[in-house]
């Protein structure tokens, strides 16, 4: 399909042919494909808009100033929480590093899980120390994926006052977290670290105990 041909579908009253339309876009050179793809973020159906921002985290490199705007202004305004959610993804893929502020104005703002984890997640990936906090309170946070994507967050940070805070996890009953919290505890030379990391190397759960070891871990 062409440009011309995409734009019309993204015209179309059924939603069903403006998703067909973004899938279309991926076939096309970046420079149109991005020209689409933001005139699909403005769509009045919440699943146009979360596939199209989605898209965003690879596209938004033709014009990361734009991207960077359009996304902020999703995160911050959509109405839709998921939409929100893939914001955040796309901040964190293009690694624009200067979003912290509105990324935490957004998880304090909402009660949202999906939309926090998504948040954490983004965080660990663009390891700004400023996040510290946030990260320690999302330890303790009840929903277990987004305990789960703090962990992982707090050790791409590698902040050292991050240690006592994940030692108790040595020994939570969800080996999911222990999983994560031995993966973490890798970017950490504290004695503490170290030491945990040989009780974990004895986890009753295999995936745990190779991850403590370091098993496929690059050199």
């Amino acid at each position: 399909m062409t440009p011309a041909e995409i734009s019309a579908l993204l015209d179309s009253e059924d939603y069903g042919d403006r998703l067909k339309a973004l899938n279309a876009i991926r076939n096309l050179p970046l420079a149109d494909a991005f020209e689409l793809i933001c005139k699909a973020i403005a769509d009045s159906n919440p699943r146009v808009r979360y596939a199209a921002v989605s898209q965003l985290s690879n596209l938004g490199r033709h014009d990361r100033d734009q991207a960077r705007m359009i996304l902020l202004d999703r995160l911050e305004n959509d109405s839709e929480t998921d939409v929100q959610a893939a914001a955040a993804d796309a901040l964190g893929a293009l690694r624009f590093t200067d979003v912290y502020p509105a990324l935490e104005a957004t998880y304090q703002q909402s009660s949202d899980w999906v939309l926090q984890f998504s948040i954490v997640a983004t965080l660990g990936e663009l390891g700004d120390r400023r996040a510290f906090d946030l990260l320690a309170a999302a330890i303790e946070s009840p929903v277990e994926l987004i305990r789960t994507a703090a962990v992982a967050a707090l050790g791409e940070l590698g902040d050292e006052r991050a240690v006592p805070l994940l030692l108790p996890l040595v020994s939570d009953d969800d080996w999911q977290i222990r999983h994560r919290l031995a993966q973490a505890l890798h970017r950490f030379t504290h004695p503490d670290a170290q030491a945990a990391l040989a009780q974990l190397s004895q986890d009753k759960a295999a995936a745990v105990a190779a991850a403590a070891r370091g098993d496929g871990l690059e050199a």
